[in-house]
């Protein structure tokens, strides 16, 4: 009696669950580089000075001393196959093993570096 209480029960919730994943899960958010497409990195002068400094306390150690990678990605080339806000995007928030740098440097300092950066090409 007891066994077929139990496969009632397992039924049942089997058929809701479903229920549920067909018909009133949310809806699914995009995701990607459009998610925020009003965002734009401002077009500031370079502080090219300050931005090798960041770069040399920061990232160096993964990216390399001559931007050619190594535990990171090389960026010798990165404006050229990346967007300000793609390279902004990846420097504050990280992702894909780099850490995130939102919270360690300043906004102005991730956009002169995002700036510095996007003019390697």
């Amino acid at each position: 009696m007891h066994k077929w209480i139990m496969a009632i029960l397992l039924g049942a919730a089997g058929v809701m669950a479903a229920y549920l994943l067909l018909f009133e899960m949310p809806a699914k958010e995009e995701t990607g580089e459009n998610h925020d497409a009003g965002f734009t990195v401002p077009d500031t002068a370079v502080d090219a000075a300050a931005a090798e400094s960041i770069y040399k306390s920061n990232c160096m150690g993964c990216h390399g001393g001559e931007y050619q990678g190594g535990m990171g990605p090389a960026l010798n080339q990165v404006g050229a196959t990346s967007s300000k806000e793609k390279i902004f995007k990846k420097v504050s928030g990280g992702g894909g093993g780099m850490p995130a740098f939102e919270d360690k440097l300043s906004e102005e300092d991730i956009i002169n570096l995002t700036n510095w950066l996007s003019e390697f090409k």
